[in-house]
Parts: structure tokens; sequence; C-alpha cells
């Protein structure tokens, strides 16, 4: 199937070809994209959240009071969880968040995102992402003319550094090259946005599983 592709400045320069095995599925799977985010989100947990352990906790370990006669439980530290100053019970330690996840799961998540996007209108191809200055109300008032208030841009190998610039300021705006192109930051924002280049490496990286 053939997109129509787009200036900056919201103006028609072209069209180009895209596969329907990439932005053509049309019955998509939330379960798929499901399991995709939370892979995603489980691999940027830090995991260093951690208390002290009885081992670790400064008090004395001497035992409280005897053994027999007092009439009270036995115990032997105030390191104990139950003892205000005592340790923390079955608390969190410093761990990894991560799970495996089948390369082919992920493959058919970026798909599905990718024809969700499609399916929704929501995608955009523009013939290049550069911008000749800086400038964030310049930028700001060219994404205004294409409509876009909340998108990620997917800009081909790299990305410009003027366009980078002028547009880390302008809120709900990301830009990502296209080795950054993932599901989780695909659905975050309202419309995708890829340029011509994106598109050659999108379909270039699927062109082996079609």
């Amino acid at each position: 199937m053939k997109l129509n592709v787009l200036n900056l400045d919201a103006a028609h320069a072209g069209e180009v070809e895209v596969s329907d095995f990439v932005f053509g599925i049309e019955a998509i799977r939330n379960d798929i994209l499901a399991r995709v985010v939370n892979w995603q989100l489980a691999k940027r947990r830090a995991g260093t959240h951690k208390v002290q352990t009885r081992n670790e906790n400064s008090r004395t370990g001497k035992k409280m009071y005897k053994q027999k006669g007092s009439g009270g439980a036995r115990h032997g530290s105030r390191r104990a969880p139950q003892f205000v100053g005592g340790s923390r019970a079955f608390g969190p330690v410093v761990r990894d968040h991560g799970f495996d996840l089948q390369k082919k799961v992920r493959s058919l998540g970026l798909r599905h995102a990718l024809s969700s996007k499609f399916n929704d209108g929501a995608l955009i191809v523009l013939d290049t992402a550069v911008a000749a200055s800086p400038k964030t109300s310049e930028l700001k008032a060219r994404f205004e003319k294409l409509g876009v208030k909340n998108a990620l841009f997917i800009t081909g190998a790299d990305v410009d550094a003027n366009f980078a610039m002028a547009s880390r300021n302008i809120p709900n705006i990301d830009v990502l090259p296209t080795a950054g192109l993932n599901v989780y930051d695909i659905l975050r924002r309202h419309t995708l946005v890829l340029t011509k280049d994106a598109v050659a490496a999108i379909e270039a990286r699927f062109k082996v599983e079609a």
C-alpha cells in the first residue's frame, strides 16, 4: 500500500510504498502490546530499593532479658521486626526486575504498534526532519501546520542537531533515531511521525521475516 509523504510545512511531497506485513495488520492484539510494554518497563526499573536486614541493623544483639521468669514471651534480640527500631520483615532487596521475552513476540509487538497507528489515522510520513535553525518557535509553528501536538518523531539513522534542539522544549514531543524505535514510546504518544528514511529502515528490518 502507499502512504502520502508531507514536508514540515504540511505540503504534499510524494508517496512511499509500505508493506501490509508491517503496517497493514487489522486485528490488533492488545495482549501482545501489553506484554511488550511490561517487558520494556520492567527492564527500566533500577531495582535498587532496599531495607536493612537483621544482620545490618546497628542495634545491640544482647538478649533483652532472661529466658524464663519474666512472664512474657521469649526474645533474644531487639533487632527483630516486631520491636521499634528493629529490622523490617520481608522488605525489598536489590534485584533485577527484568524478564525474558521471545524475539518473535517483541517483533510482533512492534508491527502491531505500527499498524495500530496506521489504523487510527495517526501515522504521518515526512520527507525529512531537518530544521534550518535550533529555534523552538519556528519548529512549533511548523508542527501546528502538520496538526501535531503529541507525537513521536523517528527521523532515520541520525537525528538532525537543530531539529533535536528545537523540539526538546516542546511538550509531548519525542524525537528518536530509527534504532530507538520501540513499542512503549509509540503507544504513549498520539501521533507517530516517520521520515522516508525511517520507513525504509523499518521495511528493511522486517523484510527477512516477511
